[in-house]
């Protein structure tokens, strides 16, 4: 079964935009881990607009299954983690003032900057992951950095998805096929839903992980956050 890791930073948002601690980052990484998510996800930005480096610190110990903490890998960011250490770090080549993710690495240009970054992690005992677009070529020189698992940008397919799935599909399928040839651990997030996600879990072959928070946290305010959770799985379950 492919694990599903909820992205918490919404909940930061909210709490954010009126200060104080409504509603608590925490709590909701304890409730989601107790109604079934298999992983907690954030990402820290430099301006600190929803989660923030105290958050991070908060966590850790209420983490029971797994952390993982994406952003790009400047200095401050690659301090925090080595401090947390957690189970899984994912690289994001986003600008400090980007709205959200919107690309994955050229792993060309970046590789020996990424070759350091992915060994120094590695050194400290966390598995890393690199965001990275839809693109079976990119993906033998992911693996020359010596990252553990690449996670695919799941935009493009999720924008596509209502009017072409299969097209919108395609380029995910071969990029992990690639992967699979080059012995690296997939993962996929950005833009997946409720209604999206059963047929790229279904299709796309050994998916490890998704990470998922934008829409998971918005169909929550409707659903609830146990229930939302749970439909999540059972779209993810394989029988």
């Amino acid at each position: 079964m492919t694990k599903l890791s909820v992205n918490i930073n919404k909940i930061a948002t909210l709490r954010n935009a009126r200060g104080g601690d409504v509603p608590s980052v925490t709590q909701v990484a304890i409730d989601a881990q107790r109604y079934g998510a298999q992983g907690i996800t954030v990402h820290p930005r430099p301006d600190q607009r929803h989660i923030t480096r105290k958050d991070v610190y908060d966590l850790k110990p209420l983490i029971s299954t797994e952390f993982n903490i994406e952003g790009n890998p400047h200095q401050p960011f690659i301090d925090l983690v080595l401090d947390i250490r957690p189970e899984q770090v994912t690289l994001v080549p986003d600008a400090d003032d980007a709205l959200t993710s919107n690309a994955g690495w050229d792993c060309i240009k970046h590789k020996d900057f990424l070759k350091e970054v992915v060994s120094e992690f590695k050194k400290a005992g966390i598995r890393t992951s690199l965001f990275l677009d839809p693109n079976p070529e990119m993906v033998p020189h992911a693996a020359d950095t010596g990252t553990d698992r690449i996670e695919l940008y799941t935009e493009a397919y999720a924008k596509q998805y209502p009017t072409n799935k299969e097209a919108a599909l395609l380029p995910y399928l071969q990029t992990a096929q690639k992967a699979e040839e080059y012995h690296l651990g997939l993962n996929a997030g950005h833009d997946l839903s409720l209604e999206n996600l059963k047929y790229f879990a279904e299709n796309i072959p050994n998916l490890l992980e998704v990470s998922i928070g934008h829409a998971l946290i918005s169909e929550a305010l409707y659903l609830g956050l146990e229930n939302t959770i749970q439909a999540y799985l059972k779209r993810l379950a394989k029988w």
